[in-house]
């Protein structure tokens, strides 16, 4: 059994355990995440309390609920609204205590017990207790697909049984080494027992109570988000820097899809941050009064995703060629910023456990133009391939910024694949996939453990390729039970050669965050995951000193 010790308010987590649980452990704590860089001015001033901050993000997918969300702007606002049983150290990987000061671990994973802190509440000051944490994880549950990511994080949960007021023991049917960490995440985060209990379009409505450094004060579809500090707040994690009351006031994330329009009121002074500018434009953010820090974003990279039920995409040589038919480096070249770098395997190289198949993703379209040949997909006259009277013509569907994929659409032409390009909404985009009516998907997930890739992946998961079970989904399901981290290692990297071999899994390229901000912003960085923690920032002219 892995032993946290526990003391009062903020212990040092110690790690004396037998050997496989001890593991399970240094896996979360194994992390090649890029250090950010980039610094304020002012980074050594003393934080000053009071003033406000303005935040602008791309699109509203219309919930803000911390157990629902999946998209990173309505991340960036979430995220700040509860606090979470542990945190995760951003540059170690090293799992902390926030609302737990200790935890113990079971030898197979398959049994978590946490002990509470006895001073943290909710918003409204509820206490968080035993009985919170029960209610907590019991609604997700419940939430199902709703909660895309938290259901996941809880998969074969056997339930959570309340030991006393501070102690309540997590199990699950099987073992589950990634839920020490998923502990640390945002969807984990707790919400007092009767916002947990509110339906899910009022939750996503943000009528709901956290327990984090901020709370929602109001919120206005596709306008702006805004939240205020908790007063008392007294809890915060390991992680961060300090453990008092945040020091802004109110932090205020504008809708603001247009990138010029973000751009202009960055160096106008309307906004004072922003996480969503070109590539072009960030050189001038760098001094001159702002700003930049980045971080490489982990978990599974920008890929495209196909749907194995739709002709086209069941088809492995349409998916193989596809594969080597994209040059990632020019992509990267040409319409991304200097910090992201093509995909050089499934998940992103700051991953925990993270092994590269770069040699799969060469840019070959001499091989994938022979692999379409040898399987009978013939060039037509307007360079198109044609097999049995179809044309190898297919659709990704998206929400993001076009540019990446103008550039892949253009690849694949090259080698007799028309690529037609489905922009939508957010909600359409979700619905999508829900429904499963897409031929390819395309996006990223940010998660800092290698458990992501069976999340999406495995077809006893989410099973985005929506096909039969096959090797690789052993592999993926042994992984989330693999307690040594050696052998965790191992299986995530066949798995992921093989999903690029069978081309259930396309990347193209790593993504980065990175943070624009003018000189009166201080302390706004990442956490472990690159989702934006704003609960140590500060402003220059902040109300008191």
């Amino acid at each position: 059994m892995t032993t946290t010790p526990r003391t009062l308010r903020r212990p040092a987590v110690g790690l004396a355990a037998t050997a496989s649980a001890a593991a399970l452990l240094l896996s979360a704590c194994s992390t090649g995440a890029d250090a950010a860089s980039g610094a304020g001015a002012s980074a050594d001033a003393d934080p000053v309390a009071g003033g406000d901050l303005t935040f602008a993000i791309t699109v509203d997918s219309h919930c803000i609920d911390p157990q629902q969300v999946g998209n990173n702007d309505a991340i960036a606002a979430a995220r700040q609204t509860v606090a979470s049983l542990t945190a995760q150290d951003p540059g170690s990987g090293k799992i902390l205590p926030w609302l737990a000061e200790g935890w113990e671990v079971n030898d197979d994973a398959s049994s978590y017990t946490f002990h509470l802190r006895d001073d943290a509440t909710f918003a409204d000051g509820t206490p968080i207790d035993a009985e919170a944490v029960k209610t907590n994880f019991d609604a997700i549950v419940d939430l199902g697909a709703v909660a895309s990511l938290g259901s996941q994080y809880l998969v074969g949960y056997a339930g959570t049984t309340v030991e006393d007021e501070r102690t309540v023991t997590v199990d699950f049917d099987e073992p589950s080494a990634q839920f020490l960490q998923a502990t640390s995440t945002f969807s984990l985060g707790l919400l007092s027992p009767a916002s947990a209990k509110l339906s899910a379009e009022d939750r996503c409505a943000g009528k709901y109570v956290g327990s984090g450094p901020f709370a929602v004060k109001s919120y206005t579809q596709d306008q702006e988000i805004v939240l205020e500090k908790v007063k008392g707040y007294a809890w915060g994690s390991e992680a961060n820097a300090h453990t008092g009351e945040a020091y802004l006031d109110t932090v205020t994330f504008k809708v603001i899809p247009e990138a010029g329009v973000r751009t202009g009121s960055l160096q106008s002074g309307q906004i004072d941050a922003t996480a969503a500018l070109n590539a072009v434009d960030l050189p001038q953010f760098d001094g001159h009064g702002f700003w930049l820090q980045y971080r490489a974003n982990p978990g599974v990279v920008f890929n495209l995703f196909p749907n194995e039920s739709s002709p086209l995409a069941a088809d492995e040589a349409v998916r193989t060629a596809i594969v080597k038919g994209i040059d990632r480096q020019q992509i990267v070249d040409t319409v991304l910023t200097p910090q992201d770098q093509p995909a050089t395997g499934v998940l992103s190289h700051s991953t925990p456990l993270f092994e590269g198949a770069d040699d799969l993703l060469a840019y070959d379209p001499d091989g994938a133009k022979k692999i379409l040949d040898d399987a009978g997909w013939v060039t037509g006259a307007d360079g198109i391939r044609e097999k049995d009277g179809t044309k190898l013509s297919t659709t990704v569907t998206f929400w993001q910024v076009p540019e990446p994929l103008e550039l892949v659409q253009q690849q694949l032409r090259q080698i007799g694949v028309d690529l037609q390009l489905k922009h939508v909404t957010v909600a359409e985009s979700e619905a999508a996939k829900e429904s499963g009516d897409f031929d390819f998907d395309y996006y990223n997930l940010t998660r800092s453990d290698a458990d992501v890739l069976r999340t999406i992946f495995s077809a006893n998961a989410r099973n985005i390729n929506q096909r039969d079970p096959e090797e690789v989904d052993t592999l993926l399901d042994d992984s989330a039970a693999a307690t040594d981290p050696e052998e965790r290692k191992k299986l995530v990297a066949e798995a992921s050669r093989l999903l690029i071999e069978r081309g259930h899994a396309i990347p193209v390229y790593e993504l980065s965050t990175t943070i624009a901000a003018a000189d009166r912003v201080q302390g706004l960085t990442f956490e472990a995951s690159s989702r934006l923690d704003f609960y140590d920032a500060w402003v220059t002219d902040g109300a008191e000193g």
